[in-house]
């Protein structure tokens, strides 16, 4: 299959056999990237009321449309496009400087390819022991690593040790592109891991099958799309 990120949280998969899927979609007014210009079977959503991760609305090929949150609060799985998407409800910063309620989102799983996926939507605060249960036997895991406004990376750290991703995809941190500029540059996460632990795409699409998953937990810095 192939990963491309968009930018923030937003990540699309075109797998060799399944729906084409995005994550994510943001407003890219609001947030700096690029807009979405590919199209989609299946648009996977935290929230429905977060301009940074809900814009399914902006992806063109009028795909189905899944509200992680809603999942969660619904029984925790359902199917979508021939894809089955378990969900467990997460908060946003406690203190997030832009809402006096933490809005609600949720954490969200699925496979495709043979491979295990899994997305941490906008959660904000140390997992609990529910929540770190849910990321277990992820073989990629698109990771919150900015340490702001979301998890603290000490947080972050301690669900990764106890549940070991295989492969760990960073979003949501500063770039140049990022317009809010209050997330920390990527290399505030790279710094809890070794060096050789970690790959630079260097690109904003990579392949991927499961054949390249590792044995034990790596990192693999993308590109964003310009």
């Amino acid at each position: 299959m192939e990963i491309t990120w968009y930018g923030h949280a937003s990540f699309g998969l075109t797998p060799a056999s399944g729906p084409r899927t995005i994550t994510d979609p943001y407003t890219p007014e609001g947030v700096g990237y690029a807009p979405i210009t590919d199209s989609a079977d299946l648009v996977v959503i935290s929230s429905d009321d977060d301009s940074a991760h809900c814009r399914a609305d902006l992806i063109a090929g009028d795909p189905e449309v899944v509200n992680a949150l809603q999942v969660a609060q619904s029984g925790g799985q359902t199917e979508a496009a021939g894809v089955t998407i378990t969900a467990i409800e997460a908060a946003e910063w406690d203190h997030h400087p832009e809402h006096e309620v933490p809005g609600q989102n949720g954490m969200y799983r699925w496979e495709m390819d043979g491979i295990r996926f899994a997305h941490m939507g906008d959660v904000g605060n140390p997992l609990t022991e529910a929540q770190q249960d849910f990321f277990q036997d992820t073989d990629v895991l698109f990771a919150l690593a900015g340490g702001y406004l979301t998890i603290l990376l000490p947080d972050l750290m301690e669900m990764v040790h106890r549940t070991k991703p295989k492969l760990i995809v960073p979003m949501h941190f500063r770039t140049l592109t990022y317009r809010p500029r209050n997330t920390m540059w990527i290399e505030s996460f790279l710094s809890f891991f070794k060096d050789e632990d970690v790959d630079f795409a260097c690109s904003h699409t990579v392949s991927l099958t499961s054949n390249d998953i590792p044995d034990r937990t790596r990192v693999l810095v993308m590109d964003y799309v310009r």
